[in-house]
């Protein structure tokens, strides 16, 4: 798999065929087509396993103890790793972007799915209910959860992009952001 996300990462997902994936490991097609039955099993392995690794990755989220320290965490954590697997976060962009079932839908993208939001939308709920947090509407609660998760995603674009992002400097203005954001103001 590390060959075929290298292949994304270097031509894009369209170029990235099993036959160009399997000469750039030096292998044949029947190697590469032995354990993956087509391209989009391949694909899917490679999100897959990016999600799995995030998940550890991210669990130690959990150990936080106040709303605050968790959403902290959460924009640190999503940042880190983001940096630490730059490549395999581009080549899954470009993945969830291209993939499509029998349909000809998006793979990935599943009406009304919105799974990636919700531990942000439980953090900012808790952050309200225990007071730490400002009141949002519950469609604003929603919406601030799209964007911390729009500015997250943002940055691995920017670190395949841009040579000259500086992602711990992003980490600490997005925290001080989304900490003003949700700051509870008392008059």
């Amino acid at each position: 798999m590390d060959i075929a996300i290298e292949t994304i990462w270097d031509l894009g997902y369209a170029q990235a065929s099993i036959g160009q994936i399997a000469k750039r490991a030096g292998i044949s097609k029947g190697v590469v087509t032995y354990h993956f039955s087509s391209k989009d099993e391949l694909m899917q392995n490679i999100v897959v396993d990016l999600y799995m690794k995030g998940a550890s990755f991210l669990s130690k989220i959990e150990n936080e103890s106040t709303p605050s320290s968790m959403l902290k965490c959460y924009i640190e954590t999503n940042l880190e790793f983001i940096h630490a697997h730059k490549e395999q976060v581009a080549a899954v962009a470009e993945i969830v972007m291209n993939v499509r079932d029998e349909e000809g839908k998006l793979f990935f993208h599943k009406p009304g799915d919105n799974a990636i939001y919700e531990p942000l939308i439980e953090i900012l709920q808790w952050g309200q209910e225990d007071g730490s947090f400002r009141t949002f509407t519950s469609t604003g609660t929603r919406v601030l959860a799209m964007t911390i998760r729009s500015a997250i995603d943002l940055a691995s674009q920017q670190l395949v992009t841009n040579p000259d992002f500086d992602i711990t400097e992003y980490s600490k203005e997005l925290i001080q952001l989304f900490e003003s954001t949700t700051r509870q103001t008392h008059s």
